[in-house]
């Protein structure tokens, strides 16, 4: 069976946080993608992402967490009706459509939320496969952060706001 036909994508609870570490600890060490510290610990990093007014989603292949993604306010009071995501892929399954499945389930939950549109902060330049998969799904790039983003081998990159309307 294809994995597009097992996927699910549901809901966390406290029993995924061991599969959310697995997923989002290499990334924040590897330091390319998101504007965390790389020595974040676990329980910092799980505080993040399961923040309380963050919404947690974990994609499942065949029981196992493949990725994973948070949604919340991008801002109070009056940019509230703005949704921000962050998403991470398990290295290992990377480049079988979780990311884009993932996209695409965070745009229907943001509008089942209330939500009128998403925005991304802070989406590095370098990180290709982010950035056409954010078009391909209708976000523009609204804003360049010239050399916004440390990245560890490469120096400071641009940052991309990419936004879209729901």
């Amino acid at each position: 069976m294809p994995m597009e036909d097992r996927m699910i994508i549901r809901g966390c609870g406290p029993q995924d946080e061991d599969g959310i570490w697995e997923i989002l600890g290499p990334v924040i060490r590897a330091g390319e993608t998101y504007a965390l510290p790389r020595d974040m610990t676990r329980e910092a990093a799980l505080a993040y992402w399961l923040a309380p007014g963050n919404q947690t989603f974990v994609a499942e292949d065949d029981g196992e967490i493949v990725g994973t993604y948070y949604m919340r306010a991008n801002q109070a009071g009056g940019g509230d009706h703005v949704c921000n995501c962050g998403y991470v892929t398990s290295e290992n399954m990377r480049g079988r459509g979780i990311a884009r499945r993932m996209g695409e389930h965070s745009l229907a939950q943001a509008r089942k939320s209330g939500f009128r549109a998403m925005q991304f902060n802070c989406v590095v330049s370098t990180n290709d496969g982010a950035v056409r998969l954010w078009q391909r799904l209708g976000f523009e790039i609204v804003g360049t952060l010239t050399g916004a983003f440390h990245h560890p081998s490469l120096g400071d990159v641009d940052a991309y706001v990419m936004y879209r309307t729901l």
